[in-house]
């Protein structure tokens, strides 16, 4: 799905809407289809595009079923690590500043933003989970 505005070229890829910039004067909206002549914008052998298997890069960062599964298991046999455990306790201990604290704390631990984030997100639902089993027993 593509759709060009003064400059801009709008791709929607699954969701996400990604801006890159063209120049205006070529014509991006033509589906680009080899003519058989030597020369020209359209140049070269006439050819059936084959179709590409998808590429195993484009599956990277889906975790299986399995792969859950076994995640879930060593968790729940494991439990969570001492630095796990200190987070949950700010999260319970809460207070006006505690998610920046918590992601302070992960970052420092984990070294970027997203994986603390991440982990910040793990741990509270650790802690939902938690909050409703006593909810529930």
């Amino acid at each position: 799905n593509i759709s060009a505005t003064f400059g801009t070229l709008r791709v929607i890829l699954e969701g996400w809407y990604c801006f890159i910039h063209y120049s205006p004067l070529i014509n991006i909206n033509s589906t680009m289809a080899r003519t058989g002549y030597a020369k020209g914008a359209n140049s070269g052998h006439v050819t059936q595009e084959k179709p590409r298997p998808a590429r195993p890069a484009s599956k990277k960062m889906v975790a299986s079923t399995r792969t859950k599964l076994c995640r879930s298991i060593a968790r729940e046999v494991a439990g969570l690590s001492p630095y796990e455990r200190r987070i949950l306790d700010m999260i319970k201990s809460g207070g006006s500043a505690a998610d920046k604290r918590v992601y302070k704390f992960a970052k420092k631990r984990l070294g970027s933003h997203k994986r603390a984030v991440a982990k910040r997100e793990d741990i509270k639902e650790v802690n939902a989970a938690q909050r409703a089993r006593a909810a529930g027993a």
